[in-house]
């Protein structure tokens, strides 16, 4: 049985491209239900993989959550993302393999920021107490950790790529 990696993306583009993306989605939603099996865009190969199982989506935003087998789908998203031009960030997690992280795309760039074994060894589950332990403050979860440390990854990536374009003047 596979471990579930849950996903959430954030499409951002013109309207209309963000319509067609919903309609794709939609799509896959009532076919997911009906068939009772993951689901991919007609545009992408099968054997890419990266199937879309559980999706949610409210409607509005062009946001949806998801489940994938093992680990996230990035490249599907970046098809997907090429095919109607957009950019996404997506967010995505599966603990038993010490996935989390994010992927960003933007004008055709694909930017990946993971938490590394280094980042999982930040803190400590605590047995007596049924707590996490970090930077000298207890958590009833890790998933206020996880956040913390993804987004000091990507705040650190930021003002990296900030001071390299600072220094390199065109």
């Amino acid at each position: 049985m596979a471990n579930w990696c849950s996903n959430m993306v954030a499409f951002e583009g013109n309207e209309t491209a963000l319509e067609q993306i919903k309609s794709k989605f939609r799509r896959m939603i009532s076919l997911e239900r009906s068939e009772q099996c993951g689901q991919l865009p007609n545009f992408i190969n099968p054997k890419d993989g990266g199937y879309f199982f559980d999706i949610i989506w409210d409607e509005g935003d062009c946001i949806f959550s998801y489940q994938t087998k093992w680990s996230q789908n990035t490249k599907v998203l970046v098809q997907i993302a090429e095919r109607f031009n957009v950019d996404f960030i997506h967010d995505y997690e599966e603990m038993g393999s010490l996935l989390y992280g994010r992927s960003i795309y933007e004008d055709g760039i694909l930017t990946e920021i993971d938490l590394d074994d280094k980042d999982f060894e930040k803190y400590q589950y605590d047995d007596e107490t049924d707590t996490y332990h970090f930077e000298g403050e207890y958590y009833d979860s890790d998933a206020e950790i996880l956040e913390t440390l993804l987004e000091r990854k990507v705040r650190s990536r930021n003002e990296n790529v900030q001071l390299l374009q600072n220094s390199n003047p065109i």
